[in-house]
């Protein structure tokens, strides 16, 4: 049996994410200087999930693999119901430690707009004992079966990629549920937690507070300075029911104060 081909160093993987920003105008992290164990010693690969309100409402999915956080765009957020297929498209990968962000980005900066870290803990591929070798075979097939553990995010997902590419020109995937025990067929788990995992605020509360944590960065290509946090051109959502009266209600509290 071949041995395993080393993987590229988290700098090398990391040169899109920093090809696109200017670090002496952001505050984002550079990554790939933070020391993790060697891949056969990681039990725990970490995930993340930030709802970000760039020109475009989506969800960043971003799972550890190699020492960096392989990164989606899902513009509708995941799905419970195993009927409700979600696009995710693929971006640069990112620095793991980006994993605890959650502020603001300066309106006409890249990525402009608040983010909030909506759900976070570990993964691990569905085959048992597999570890990260199999997270790595499953990736690079495009059929990447995961168990989720997290507090919003639990049991058995896809992620499977299909033959189609964003506006970028970046893969495209679909975040599926498997049917298991955490399944919620006509469930909407973006509808139904609406706050921070880390701080307890709401979307309105990170953007209108003044002691958000803001980021500043700006576009290497000056060609797309109104494109999203991703580069891609996301579907336009319509606000729910629900998410007008949120706002409303929080528009109401702040007069209040």
């Amino acid at each position: 049996m071949a041995p395993r081909k080393k993987p590229p160093s988290a700098r090398a993987q990391l040169s899109e994410y920093r090809r696109k920003r200017d670090f002496k105008r952001t505050g984002e992290p550079a990554g790939g200087n933070t020391v993790r164990k060697s891949p056969a010693r990681v039990t725990k690969l970490a995930f993340v999930i930030q709802k970000h309100a760039a020109t475009r409402l989506h969800y960043d999915l971003r799972l550890e693999l190699d020492g960096v956080m392989k990164s989606w765009a899902v513009p509708r957020g995941p799905s419970p119901d195993p009927m409700d297929k979600r696009l995710a498209v693929q971006v640069e990968d990112h620095p793991t430690e980006y994993n605890t962000f959650e502020g603001t980005i300066p309106k006409g900066e890249y990525g402009g707009g608040t983010v909030l870290l909506w759900d976070r803990g570990w993964y691990e591929p569905e085959q048992k004992g597999g570890g990260a070798d199999a997270v790595r075979s499953a990736y690079a097939k495009g059929d990447l079966k995961v168990v989720f553990h997290g507090k919003r995010m639990k049991g058995r997902w896809v992620l499977v990629r299909t033959r189609g590419y964003g506006d970028g020109g970046q893969p495209s995937w679909l975040l599926i549920k498997h049917r298991d025990a955490h399944a919620e067929p006509g469930g909407d788990l973006v509808e139904t937690h609406v706050t921070s995992v880390a701080s307890k605020r709401t979307m309105e509360e990170i953007g209108g507070s003044v002691k958000s944590r803001v980021w500043h960065s700006r576009p290497r290509d000056a060609a797309r300075p109104e494109s999203d946090w991703t580069g891609t051109a996301l579907p336009k959502r319509s606000k729910s029911i629900a998410e007008v009266r949120r706002e409303r209600a929080a528009a109401e509290a702040r007069k209040e104060r």
